[in-house]
C-alpha cells in the first residue's frame, strides 16, 4: 500500500522497520507507542506476548507502530483495541512519555527509517475498573496486575528498563 493517498498518510504507513542500535532493526518506521493502562485499584494491563511474536513469551504492555498520521497517544489506544478489545472511550490518557529513543538513522541502512522512539503512554480507565479483555493473536494472555507485583513477571526488557521512569512519572501525577 502507497503511504499516500491524496497527500495524507494511510493507515498501516507506520508498518516497517526502523534504525536500532548495533545494527538491530525496530518495528515501526514512525516509531512506537504502548498503553499503561491503570485501575483505580493500582493495576496495569500487562500482554504476555505470543511467541511468534518479537521477543515473545515475556510480558509487556499492548502496542505496537505508529501510523504517520497518529500521535503516539492514538496509537498507543488503537493498538490496545486491536490486542485486547478496549474501546478508546473507556481510555483516559493521562500523559505521554518517551521511554526510548530518538535513535539516530543508520546512514549504512538509509532503506531504514531514523529518528526511531518508544512512547510509553500512561492511561487509566475511564470508570476505574479492570476492563473485561479479549485477546488477539499477538497475545497469550491479559491480565491486570498490580503496579508493585510488575517485576516478578518475565517482562519484556525494553519495558524492565523503562519501569523507573514510568514509575517516577506515575509519582508526579498522584
Amino acid at each position: 500500500m502507497s503511504d499516500t493517498h491524496r497527500g495524507t498518510i494511510q493507515r498501516g504507513s507506520g508498518d516497517g522497520w526502523a534504525a536500532g542500535p548495533n545494527g538491530s532493526k525496530l518495528w515501526g518506521r514512525f516509531g512506537a507507542a504502548g498503553l499503561f493502562l491503570l485501575s483505580d485499584d493500582a493495576t496495569v494491563l500487562m500482554q504476555l506476548r505470543a511467541p511468534w511474536t518479537s521477543q515473545g513469551g515475556t510480558w509487556g504492555i499492548p502496542g505496537g507502530a505508529r501510523d504517520g498520521h497518529e500521535s503516539a497517544s492514538q496509537a498507543a489506544v488503537r493498538e490496545t483495541f486491536e490486542e485486547c478489545g478496549i474501546a478508546e472511550t473507556d481510555v483516559t490518557v493521562l500523559q505521554e512519555i518517551v521511554t526510548s529513543g530518538p535513535l539516530p538513522a543508520d546512514p549504512a541502512r538509509p532503506e531504514l527509517a531514523g529518528e526511531w522512539t518508544y512512547t510509553t503512554v500512561l492511561a487509566k480507565t475511564a470508570d476505574g475498573s479492570e476492563l473485561d479483555t479479549v485477546a488477539n493473536a499477538e497475545s497469550d494472555e491479559l491480565r491486570w496486575v498490580p503496579v508493585g507485583q510488575l517485576e516478578q513477571l518475565d517482562l519484556l526488557a525494553p519495558f524492565a528498563a523503562s519501569l523507573p521512569q514510568v514509575r517516577a512519572a506515575l509519582a508526579e501525577l498522584g
